[in-house]
């Protein structure tokens, strides 16, 4: 099961979502320089060898370790007309038990933002999280003001629950943020937003 696991591909209209493999570093880096003013605000603080290709090489190997072991699917967005590097998205905190559920986390590269890439890929890890893997609740959170990650959440069918305090720390400050979950059987029609 392990070796299968591995080798999750998930295909949508424009892309090929896929683990982070070692060749990737240059293209990642590349990209996630070229955003960073875009990625900063909403972002944790990166460490000071975010960029560095040991940096990077831990992130594979995680990778590979938590797709192993069933607690997180983290995938490189690959756009299949020219093999560009768009973005990632993960499904983490991979829960088992009564729960069976996940946190989905993205980015986009600033390049390729508002293009509908980022739906597609939600989209289809949220189906295949439903599908596949048996999980019945994918949760996601993203700041208040963060209008863009809110209006791709909801237009793939995440709900608002409620404001997290002090959720997270980003760009070096603990944030509120606001939280959303997309239901495999949800009955709860649609939700005001806080």
């Amino acid at each position: 099961m392990l070796s299968t696991r591995r080798r999750v591909r998930i295909e949508t209209e424009r892309m090929t979502l896929r683990p982070p493999q070692h060749g990737d570093f240059r293209p990642w880096a590349t990209l996630r320089e070229e955003s960073e003013s875009f990625l900063v605000p909403w972002e944790p603080t990166w460490a000071a060898d975010h960029l560095t290709r040991k940096s990077f090489t831990n992130r594979v190997y995680w990778a590979q370790r938590t797709i192993g072991n069933g607690t997180a699917l983290p995938l490189f967005l690959v756009r299949r007309a020219d093999q560009s590097f768009l973005g990632a998205i993960t499904l983490d905190n991979i829960r088992r038990g009564p729960a069976q559920a996940g946190t989905l986390g993205y980015w986009i590269g600033a390049p390729f933002a508002r293009q509908g890439y980022m739906s597609e890929a939600i989209a289809a890890v949220v189906h295949h999280a439903f599908q596949t893997l048996d999980l019945s609740r994918i949760e996601a959170a993203c700041l208040a003001e963060n209008s863009a990650s809110r209006g791709v959440l909801e237009g793939c069918g995440f709900k608002y629950e409620g404001v997290a305090q002090s959720y997270l720390q980003i760009n070096g400050r603990w944030r509120n943020h606001v939280l959303y979950a997309n239901l495999r059987s949800d009955r709860r029609g649609r939700t005001g937003t806080g």
